[in-house]
């Protein structure tokens, strides 16, 4: 049976739920969205990302998961994936480009994207060697910087 690739609707939230839940037991993380703030962030009245299946059949065998950005300094709108997945089984088969593919495709028809960007944990040396051979590259001019729910919090403090 051949892999099709198809924008994730509405009704694939409980599929798309389990692969990326998936991919969260695989990088060893606490998944912690659900069913519900996923339809809401993807399916609501404003949907912040974009999704693209990849399914032999009716079984989901990759997903990828990515939103907009606007990088003024490039001048340029940037799909930024946030969530790549690959079924175990599939692996080696070039999926993932496939997947990043798609996206690249659908960002550039939904905002007008002329590039992708994603984060990978340092300890995924096999992830690493994979987007690497697709041709990502390092960032070597910034930091990555987070600022949680309780720092946004404290930003109006006036002490």
């Amino acid at each position: 049976m051949s892999v099709t690739f198809r924008k994730a609707e509405a009704a694939d939230v409980p599929r798309l739920h389990a692969a990326l839940a998936q991919l969260s037991a695989d990088l060893g993380d606490t998944h912690r969205t659900d069913e519900d703030a996923l339809h809401a962030a993807g399916f609501g009245a404003r949907p912040v990302f974009r999704a693209v299946l990849a399914e032999e059949g009716w079984e989901v065998v990759g997903i990828a998961l990515f939103s907009p950005c606007l990088s003024t300094s490039r001048g340029q709108v940037i799909a930024y994936v946030s969530d790549l997945w690959v079924a175990h089984g599939l692996r080696g088969q070039r999926l993932g480009p496939r997947l990043l593919s798609a996206v690249a495709e659908d960002a550039a028809e939904a905002w007008g994207a002329t590039a992708l960007k994603l984060n990978v944990y340092h300890h995924s040396a096999g992830a690493r060697r994979f987007y690497a051979r697709v041709g990502f590259t390092p960032a070597e001019d910034h930091t990555e910087m987070h600022l949680g729910p309780d720092a946004i919090a404290r930003l109006g403090d006036t002490e």
